[in-house]
Order: C-alpha cells, then sequence, then structure tokens
C-alpha cells in the first residue's frame, strides 16, 4: 500500500530524531520509498515553543493502518516522546496522512489526517515528493497550500 506518513520534531537534536524515525520505519513490511527536504516551520496550535523541523515520507507497507500506526507510535515513544501538552513541543511526531486512500473514522486513528489540507508544512514537503498527487478530497496536491510559514532547510 502507498502511503505518506508526516515527521516533525523540535526538542533537542531534530535532525537525528528525524534520520532515525525513517531509520525505524525501514522493515521487511515496510519500505521507504522517497523522502521530502527538510522543513523549519512555526509550531501549530498556539503554543509557545521551538520551531519544528519536518519532512514527510513516502512508503510502500504490507501492514494495515491500525497495525502501522502502533509501529509509529512505538518509534515515537522509543524516541523519548512524550505526551505532555496537545499540539506541544516533541522530540518525534509520526503522523499518518495518507493510507492508499483509505478512510478510517475511528477514536484511535483518522483517515486521511483530518488537517492533512490546512497545513502547509505538511502540504509542502507532500507536493515536493508527489507532484501528482491527487488529494483524498478530490483536490490536486497544487491546488492546496494550507496555512503557515515554510522554509526549506535542505533537500
Amino acid at each position: 500500500m502507498r502511503v505518506f506518513i508526516g515527521l516533525g520534531s523540535n526538542l533537542g537534536d531534530r535532525a537525528y530524531y528525524l534520520r532515525e524515525a525513517i531509520s525505524a520505519l525501514e522493515s521487511p513490511t515496510t519500505r521507504v520509498k522517497a523522502e521530502s527536504g527538510i522543513y523549519e516551520t512555526e509550531p501549530w496550535g498556539g503554543i509557545d515553543q521551538p520551531l519544528f523541523w519536518n519532512q514527510v515520507i513516502e512508503v510502500d507497507t504490507s501492514l494495515e493502518p491500525r497495525d502501522l500506526l502502533h509501529v509509529c507510535q512505538k518509534i515515537e515513544l522509543e524516541l523519548g516522546r512524550e505526551r505532555k501538552v496537545h499540539w506541544g513541543p516533541r522530540t518525534i511526531d509520526i503522523d499518518l496522512l495518507i493510507y492508499d486512500n483509505r478512510v478510517s473514522e475511528t477514536e484511535e486513528l483518522r483517515l486521511p489526517h483530518p488537517y492533512l489540507e490546512e497545513r502547509a508544512f505538511v502540504i509542502a514537503p507532500l507536493r515536493e515528493i508527489a507532484p501528482e498527487l491527487v488529494l483524498p478530497s478530490g483536490r490536486s496536491i497544487n491546488e492546496v497550500s494550507g496555512e503557515g510559514k515554510v522554509h526549506l532547510l535542505t533537500k
């Protein structure tokens, strides 16, 4: 299945946490196919905190959505993620954005990601690695910009 995953970090060595998350996702069941550059972005949610580094990756996986979510949550914990404040600072955040056009509306998992088209820090790196993508809403990735400022740090 073709899956797009958003990554973000704003604590500690942000580059390290992004690299380690991508490395940890690579497995016999999940292969990383593409990585965007790293984008520096303002925090979302109105909480005073350091700037984020964000990235989007495309993976091919045989895992079901819930199983992949659990893998992502395990990686977050292993990399020191603490859930103290909603939309607060974190070592790593790993979000399933689009999972092969599947829709899920459970308490545990919402697909596509409910804020996908609202966040420039997701749209910009997603557009970079999938410029032909048609979003689950039916809109082209090129028609959507999202809110917030993004600055490309590295390709």
